[in-house]
């Protein structure tokens, strides 16, 4: 019992911290479809001139982008917990701001490399569906359709505010410690993005492979039959 009143407080103030870093990265971090479009094509050589062009791409080579994309999220998540890990306990309110940046334009980049731009209300929406997704939050798809966006994105950050911060606080205890705290913060950070990462990531690409699959249905739909052989209603 005298464990209790610490260990809520600590919650609240980082659930607080993470509330506060996701609604500050919705409002001002957010990477440039078209800049990003153009470091693909510089890095990989991707033979497409927008993001729809991806559905003509090998999954595989999609698959190895986003890994990739995941591991740079990783590094530099990793430096700045170090950075931010000298000062312990300290400092980890505001290594969680910068923390949920990162994650966040990582989950940005993946939307975009399968084929999901943000432009419309409805796509930003499927974007935090997704960076819930990655937080181990389900989102019912009602909440969606009955929501404007204005309500609906931060009703969404708060819920991934409230479960990120029980994982935080269960892993992050050995931030209290000043200087050991940088290691410790740094493969805390890293492991952080890397678990939220890979579960965007296997929300994008399992979006992504329905949506191959409805061109490509809507594609044999429009086939016209053959010269001379009755054409039959599917």
């Amino acid at each position: 019992m005298h464990q209790t009143g610490p260990k809520s407080w600590l919650r609240r103030r980082v659930e607080s911290s993470l509330l506060r870093g996701f609604h500050r990265a919705y409002e001002t971090v957010q990477v440039d479809p078209a800049r990003f479009l153009f470091q693909l094509r510089a890095a990989y050589g991707l033979p497409i001139t927008d993001f729809r062009g991806v559905n003509s791409l090998p999954v595989e080579s999609l698959d190895t982008i986003a890994r990739d994309i995941i591991r740079s999220g990783m590094k530099v998540a990793a430096a700045e917990g170090a950075g931010f890990g000298l000062g312990g306990a300290l400092t980890l309110l505001p290594d969680l701001g910068i923390l949920s940046a990162i994650t966040l334009r990582t989950i940005q980049k993946l939307s975009l490399v399968y084929g999901f731009e943000y432009r419309t209300d409805n796509e930003t929406a499927e974007l935090w569906i997704a960076a819930a997704s990655a937080a181990g939050v389900d989102i019912s798809r009602e909440l969606l359709e009955k929501e404007v966006v204005s309500r609906f994105v931060p009703r969404v950050i708060q819920r991934i505010a409230a479960r990120a911060s029980a994982e935080v606080v269960e892993k992050w205890a050995g931030r209290v410690i000043p200087l050991t705290s940088s290691l410790i913060g740094a493969g805390l950070n890293y492991y952080f993005v890397r678990a939220w990462g890979r579960r965007a990531q296997t929300h994008f690409r399992q979006r992504h492979l329905a949506m191959r699959r409805s061109i490509e249905s809507k594609s044999i739909a429009m086939v016209p039959a053959p010269a001379g052989l009755p054409s039959y209603p599917s």
